[in-house]
């Protein structure tokens, strides 16, 4: 896959350019893009917002970051920081700056029907009424069925199966993916700030990246990252019904039954096993060879080879005591 970005930052900007209400006293810094932590490079803003990411926070390359006085001193000396109430809405502002119309999945107007594209994707097997925009990359032998949707700069590797009634956009596929019918790939998040009277959408310039191997089950949906990417790692399987909101990771050789909904940047580590219905709260780390129950509500870290069941989830042996004690 080519390693590209779906969304073209406006600016630079000044720091004076930001918004009046974030108090910004260095003004003469010029700001190229906004990015995570991780990947924050010179003259990008960034922002920090728990002490979660604190490890993050002392390697970063950022310019500047948004956060809060008690989390400043976690930054580099050389990152010029901007102390504020509420970091997300800062960064939401600031990223509206940048992207305005990234917090909007607006219609692609450079789709043309597959029909009409028969010498650009020679080796390409497509159903009836697709649609493809431009700049799209779809890999030999791939199979793509009915009604589907490819949009704009979107990748799919070789020997791909994807059923109809799907929609690709802000995607980078990998090969021998299997999608099947009715999943949604690379809309926008649930991501706002709450408002009186009207809601700030928050920008969403991430993208959906799909390794090889992965096979992802009938109508599910996968939302982009809001700054970073939603993962999925090589040979993971997600059953039909699967949700993973925003900045989700999955590692590889995972299995995910039907109905699992993983809330906002969340990680899961490696060879990790999910039964039907689970629930996993957000911002949590699950690590590798993990088990977790179905019906289970995982509202706090699992470490390594844990086996989970309930709600809160429990340790399966705490589970079953509590069970044999009714």
């Amino acid at each position: 896959m080519q390693d590209i970005s779906f969304f073209v930052p406006k600016g630079p900007y000044n720091l004076s350019k930001l918004p009046k209400e974030l108090g910004v006293q260095k003004k003469d810094i010029s700001i190229t893009d906004v990015k995570t932590l991780d990947k924050a490079e010179k003259n990008n803003i960034t922002f920090l917002n728990s002490p979660d990411y604190i490890d993050l926070a002392k390697k970063t390359k950022a310019s500047v970051c948004l956060t809060t006085n008690n989390l400043k001193n976690f930054l580099p000396k050389e990152c010029v920081t901007i102390i504020v109430k509420n970091v997300l809405f800062a960064i939401a502002q600031v990223s509206k700056m940048f992207y305005p119309n990234a917090d909007i999945d607006y219609p692609d107007k450079t789709l043309v029907e597959s029909s009409k594209l028969s010498t650009e994707y020679d080796s390409v097997t497509f159903g009836k009424n697709n649609f493809i925009g431009k700049n799209v990359k779809i890999g030999t032998n791939t199979i793509i069925g009915n009604n589907t949707t490819v949009e704009h700069d979107v990748q799919i590797g070789k020997n791909c199966i994807i059923g109809s009634n799907v929609t690709l956009r802000n995607s980078l596929i990998g090969s021998d993916v299997v999608i099947q019918d009715g999943s949604k790939i690379g809309i926008k998040g649930f991501g706002f700030i709450p408002l009186k009277g009207k809601n700030f959408r928050f920008p969403h310039i991430g993208r959906v990246i799909i390794n090889d191997n992965v096979e992802i089950g009938a109508n599910c949906t996968i939302d982009r990252g809001s700054i970073g990417d939603t993962v999925i790692g090589t040979n993971s399987f997600l059953d039909n019904q699967v949700h993973m909101a925003h900045n989700v990771k999955i590692g590889e050789n995972c299995m995910i039954a039907g109905q699992v909904g993983f809330a906002g940047s969340t990680s899961i580590g490696n060879n990790v096993s999910i039964g039907g219905q689970a629930g996993i709260s957000g911002h949590l780390k699950i690590g590798n060879n993990v088990k977790i129950g179905g019906g289970s509500g995982v509202i706090k870290n699992i470490p390594n080879g844990i086996t989970v069941m309930g709600y809160p989830a429990m340790p399966l042996k705490d589970f079953l005591k509590s069970k044999n004690d009714k």
